[in-house]
């Protein structure tokens, strides 16, 4: 019953929650990631780096002049997983 359709594939070292940046992976997506940041797990993550360790998380409701909200760069120890 493990199909070859429904593997998820491999996470990435790098990737990022918006379709425009070039570390979205779209594959990536349909199926549920996790985030675990220096041992808790985070739900607001919108770009991660496994070997660099960092995550960018919005700055509260703090907005650019874009409408984007602005991302605080927060180091530690990152781990990405499929729920």
């Amino acid at each position: 019953m493990n199909d070859a359709a429904t593997t998820p594939p491999p996470l990435p070292d790098r990737l990022s929650v918006d379709p425009r940046s070039p570390h979205h992976v779209a594959a990536v997506f349909q199926h549920d990631i996790g985030i675990r940041f220096n041992g808790k797990d985070r739900t607001d993550v919108e770009e991660y780096c496994l070997s660099e360790g960092w995550v960018k998380v919005p700055a509260g409701k703090t907005v650019d002049r874009k409408g984007q909200p602005l991302m605080i760069k927060l180091k530690g120890k990152v781990e990405a997983f499929y729920k």
